[in-house]
C-alpha cells in the first residue's frame, strides 16, 4: 500500500445539521425528524454535493414549500454553524501518516463547491493532503464509479495500492468495487486498529 484515501465529513470533521435544528426546533422533536425526510433531506443535500447551486436547491424547497422558509433558508444561511470540530483522533493518525512520509495521502469528499472554501479557511490540516478531490468541483459524487476514478487518474493512483476510509458503508461498498482496499469508519481508535491489520500502523 502506498496510497491513503480519507473521506472528509464524519471522519475528519465533525459536520451536522443538528447544531443548527436542535435549536431551532428544540420544542418539538417531531418536526425535526419531519424536516429531514421530507423537506432538507439527505437525497436533497447530496445534490448540491454533486454541483447544483445552493440558491437553486435553496428556491426549490421554497417553492414546493413556501411554509418551511424559515427552516430552509436556515440550512445554507447558517451552514458555517454544522461544522464542529476536527475529529482530532483520526487527525493525529493523519498526521501520523505524513510525517512518514511512506504514503501519498488524498481526500476524497461529497461536498459542495460553494461551502467547501470555508472548510479550507477552518481546518489547517486540510492543507496537509497531497490532493483533494471535491464532489461539487467535479459534479459528480460517491458513490459513483466515475467519481472515484478521477482521483486514481488524476493522482496516478492503482486501486490495489490504495486504502480508501469512508463513515458511509455505501461509500465503501463502492470503494471496494473499484478494487480499493475499503474501511467502513466507526471511530479513530477502530480505524487505527484496521490499518494495523493493513501493516500500515
Amino acid at each position: 500500500m502506498n496510497t491513503i484515501i480519507f473521506d472528509l465529513g464524519g471522519v475528519l470533521i465533525d459536520w451536522n445539521p443538528d447544531y443548527v435544528f436542535d435549536a431551532i426546533f428544540a420544542d418539538n422533536p417531531e418536526r425535526k425528524k419531519h424536516f429531514y425526510e421530507n423537506i432538507c433531506t439527505p437525497h436533497w443535500n447530496e445534490e448540491q454535493d454533486a454541483g447544483r447551486s445552493l440558491q437553486a436547491a435553496t428556491d426549490l424547497l421554497l417553492d414546493e414549500h413556501p411554509e418551511w422558509q424559515d427552516e430552509i433558508v436556515a440550512y445554507y444561511g447558517r451552514w458555517r454553524e454544522m461544522l464542529g470540530g476536527a475529529i482530532q483522533g483520526t487527525v493525529d493518525i493523519f498526521k501520523a501518516l505524513k510525517d512518514a512520509e511512506n504514503y501519498k495521502i488524498y481526500a476524497l469528499t461529497n461536498w459542495s463547491a460553494e461551502t467547501f472554501p470555508v472548510a479550507l479557511e477552518t481546518y489547517d490540516f486540510l492543507h496537509w493532503f497531497d490532493g483533494i478531490v471535491v464532489s461539487g468541483t467535479e459534479k459528480t459524487r460517491k458513490p459513483f464509479p466515475e467519481f472515484y476514478q478521477i482521483l486514481l487518474d488524476r493522482y496516478d493512483v492503482a486501486p490495489s495500492e490504495a486504502v480508501f476510509i469512508d463513515d458511509n458503508l455505501r461509500n465503501v461498498m463502492a470503494g471496494k468495487e473499484m478494487g480499493i482496499e475499503s474501511i467502513h469508519f466507526h471511530s479513530p481508535e477502530r480505524l487505527r486498529v484496521e490499518l494495523s491489520k493493513l501493516g500500515i500502523f
